[in-house]
């Protein structure tokens, strides 16, 4: 039997890549430049968890705000074409056929199809909105969903980065340990995001580790120069 496999949570994993990719880097930057800075691990960790906690809100209202904004517009697209089916139905018949033209299909199955499709009003609004304007209904729930899901993302790979310094005292040998463990993470979240995406693993591994090790590295040495040490 021939089984297709796809990927159907692709909101999901989107929210999930955005929080972990930045709670993993941003962190990790930060970590690592004030590691450049002071000694004391419980510096670097109050930082840290500071901008954790910031970052975690800043980005769940963001995922928020691109919900909402979405469901917004899908509505606003709705009433429209609602209006338009009732003002110019010709107009909007055409628009059908014009869509089953681009599959090849004769004009009379054209007409028979637009001429269908007018009978009822909803399908016929939710077929413009789907392949005229290209527009799926979200999730009614989809903006509270993805504040969630960026946030939490957010801390727990905000955490991974810090986890060294809430154990060794001194941030330099911290940082030794912080960036082999961010690494390793950054390589196996690189790899899995590239999975599901579709893209090949390995090289997308390696884009998201060289991206992480470069913030880190330019802030650790953007502090080195800026306290002299």
């Amino acid at each position: 039997m021939h089984r297709e496999h796809h990927v159907t949570s692709s909101e999901t994993i989107r929210d999930i890549v955005i929080g972990m990719s930045d709670g993993l880097t941003v962190p990790f930057a930060l970590a690592a430049g004030l590691s450049g800075a002071v000694s004391s691990s419980t510096l670097v960790v109050t930082a840290g968890i500071a901008e954790i906690v910031a970052g975690s809100i800043a980005m769940g209202l963001g995922g928020y705000l691109a919900g909402r904004t979405e469901a917004d517009h899908y509505q606003s697209e709705l009433k429209r074409e609602y209006d338009e089916v009732e003002r110019v139905p010709e107009q909007e018949k055409a628009e059908v056929k014009k869509v089953f033209a681009d599959f090849g299909l004769s004009n009379h199955l054209q007409d028979e199809i637009a001429d269908e499709m007018a009978k009822d009003k909803k399908q016929w609004v939710e077929f413009m909105m789907r392949y005229e304007l290209g527009l799926e209904e979200p999730n009614a729930n989809r903006a509270t969903q993805s504040a969630i899901t960026i946030g939490i993302s957010y801390i727990v790979g905000g955490i991974i980065p810090l986890s060294p310094y809430i154990i060794i005292h001194e941030a330099q040998e911290a940082l030794y340990y912080s960036c082999g463990v961010t690494i390793i993470c950054l390589f196996i979240f690189g790899y899995f995001k590239s999975k599901m995406t579709g893209q090949p693993a390995l090289s997308g591994a390696l884009k998201v580790v060289i991206i992480g090790a470069l913030a880190a590295g330019a802030a650790f040495i953007m502090a080195k120069l800026i306290t002299g040490k």
